[in-house]
């Protein structure tokens, strides 16, 4: 297509509420270049409206040759002149790269983080800003495939909430929440989930081997299965107690399968892991809240 021809292809799309808006990443690791990736994929915004800051020359310099973006090496000068400022650095950074850009805000910018355990409170506290957006992706949004919940301070416009909801539409599915606990309860299912599947898959994929599988195969096995699955699932809309019994007969293979599931206690475990890793989002936040808590004197 000539250049006429991909601009008049851009122009005919619907309007994006991004579509004259600039996008900053601080911290542009993995999860930043996930959402880089779903804007321009589906052509919320043209490359010149990314900047990305990164420290490393050779991280910026591939950000800029893959997607024909921005890249620079100062946090301070990347969210200079932008409007959405998606913040993806280590909890453990908010401090040093609060100090850095929290007195470069200005209003009507909105921050939008992609932090694990940092709350509303923690973030407009470090930056010293209040019109911040907490959010948990998880790792299928590099595919467009993901699952965001996220929650907005009051501070944040209507026309905000609308960038952010098609900038975290380009993940996969997203859903606002106004109680923040939620982003916190999310984080230990939706967040944390692919790391329940993952090893479900690993354990699977380890059985089959012992079965006599040929490791290749038992991963084609297993991955087209639980693919499948979840497609039926997703399609049928039916309760999964209800598709499991569709497939257990009585004193057949999956009704030996499930009597050694329970009785290894495989629900319980399952729904143990979530409150840990619940449990663990919690005291993340409230390490974060306490380290940035405002020095008047009070005890905390």
């Amino acid at each position: 297509m000539s250049a006429g021809g991909a601009a008049a292809a851009w122009h005919t799309r619907p309007m994006s509420p991004l579509a004259k808006k600039t996008i900053a990443t601080i911290g542009s690791g993995v999860m930043a270049e996930a959402i880089i990736t779903g804007v321009l994929r589906g052509r919320l915004v043209d490359p010149s409206q990314v900047v990305a800051s990164h420290p490393r020359p050779e991280r910026r310099d591939e950000l800029a040759a893959t997607h024909g973006i921005r890249s620079v090496a100062s946090n301070v000068e990347a969210i200079e002149g932008a409007d959405v400022i998606i913040l993806a650095i280590k909890p453990q950074m908010l401090g040093r790269v609060a100090r850095e850009i929290g007195p470069h805000l200005r209003p009507g910018q909105v921050v939008l983080s992609v932090l694990a355990g940092a709350t509303t409170r923690a973030l407009t506290a470090a930056l010293g800003h209040a019109q911040v957006i907490r959010s948990m992706p998880n790792t299928p949004a590099r595919l467009g495939k993901g699952m965001t919940v996220w929650f907005a301070t009051p501070e944040v416009s209507t026309d905000q909430r609308a960038q952010a909801a098609a900038l975290l539409g380009a993940l996969g599915k997203e859903l606002e929440v106004d109680d923040e606990k939620l982003v916190a309860m999310a984080t230990a299912v939706s967040g944390t989930g692919p790391t329940y599947v993952f090893l479900v898959m690993e354990a699977l994929i380890d059985a089959a081997v012992h079965l006599g599988f040929p490791r290749h195969i038992a991963h084609d096995l297993v991955i087209e299965t639980l693919e499948g699955s979840t497609l039926f699932a997703k399609q049928s809309g039916m309760h999964p107690a209800e598709l499991r019994n569709m497939v257990t007969s009585p004193g057949g293979t999956s009704a030996a399968a499930l009597h050694e599931l329970e009785s290894g206690r495989l629900r319980t475990v399952l729904s143990e892991a979530v409150w840990a890793a619940f449990r663990r989002t919690v005291e993340l936040g409230d390490q974060l809240e306490a380290a940035h808590a405002p020095e008047d004197g009070r005890s905390h």
